[in-house]
């Protein structure tokens, strides 16, 4: 995934996790216009052509729901079309009933960057997002990734629109990685992963140790005391998100980040998939 765009130019950096083709899509929660929480899940059974941009208040951006909203909606009942940025949803709202915008259902990123982070969209430098397309198919696999490498550009939608209808033509595609992106919850009594599955599983994950054969551990460096919080803010969100916290030290520029799973004892899928999440964070 190519983590560099421009506005103007001017080099900028995306954050999150990694985004491409063939993954499992991870869910998000995103604010609609009337306030109400609204989740990937919330889409299930449906073909979800993701538009993200910066700001309804650009031209580019103004165009880019419209565009969508006059030419995706004609192709398929299955289809539906998310519009998510980080303009409020009282500002997504007023935008949307000033232009007719009935096919395209605004969604904000503003409350937490849910959608930002977990797709690797949110621009650091701006706190916004990039402009992209999305494709994910009924059964929540990402399909198509286009991100504008420009932030000035407009998407290509002929291109966008194409593989939309390949997706819609040919329902059916494999996983590029089985293994789940998704904490389970653990009771206590869970049983760790064998040692055969634990170095199996730790050859996969680049610089991790294994600490007295229940804990991963990795150290990250940064440039100074702010890169190194801004990354323990990231990891703090998605371990969240995912239920699954680690244990976490913050020296200057450096962080260490320790895993384990409390309820088993030992190590569990949880603390790989947790690891995975947190080098994507760091990629």
């Amino acid at each position: 995934m190519n983590r560099k765009i421009s506005f103007r130019s001017e080099p900028l950096t995306l954050v999150g996790r990694t985004l491409r083709k063939g993954l499992r899509a991870y869910d998000f929660e995103v604010t609609g216009v009337d306030l109400k929480k609204v989740r990937l899940s919330d889409f299930s059974g449906k073909v979800k052509i993701v538009t993200t941009f910066p700001s309804l208040d650009t031209p580019v951006c103004d165009l880019q729901v419209k565009e969508f909203n006059k030419k995706v909606f004609q192709l398929s009942d299955e289809t539906v079309i998310l519009g998510i940025s980080k303009d409020l949803p009282f500002a997504q709202k007023r935008f949307c009933d000033a232009n007719n915008i009935k096919n395209v259902k605004t969604l904000s990123d503003y409350a937490s960057s849910s959608f930002g982070i977990n797709y690797g969209l949110l621009i650091k430098e701006l706190n916004l997002l990039a402009r992209a397309v999305l494709i994910i198919d009924k059964n929540d696999i990402i399909r198509y990734v286009q991100i504008v490498p420009e932030l000035t550009q407009a998407p290509d939608y002929k291109d966008a629109i194409n593989n939309l209808e390949q997706v819609l033509k040919d329902p059916e595609f494999s996983l590029e990685d089985e293994f789940p992106s998704k904490c389970k919850p653990c009771e206590e009594g869970t049983l760790p992963l064998p040692k055969t599955r634990v170095e199996q599983l730790l050859a996969q994950h680049r610089g991790w140790q294994l600490i007295e054969d229940k804990k991963l551990r990795k150290e990250f460096k940064f440039k100074d005391f702010l890169e190194a919080k801004y990354f323990v803010d990231l990891v703090s969100f998605v371990s969240q998100e995912q239920g699954h916290h680690p244990s976490i030290t913050i020296i200057y520029n450096k962080v260490i980040v320790s895993l384990t799973t409390h309820a088993s004892g030992g190590l569990t899928d949880n603390d790989f998939i947790m690891a995975r999440a947190v080098d994507e964070l760091n990629s």
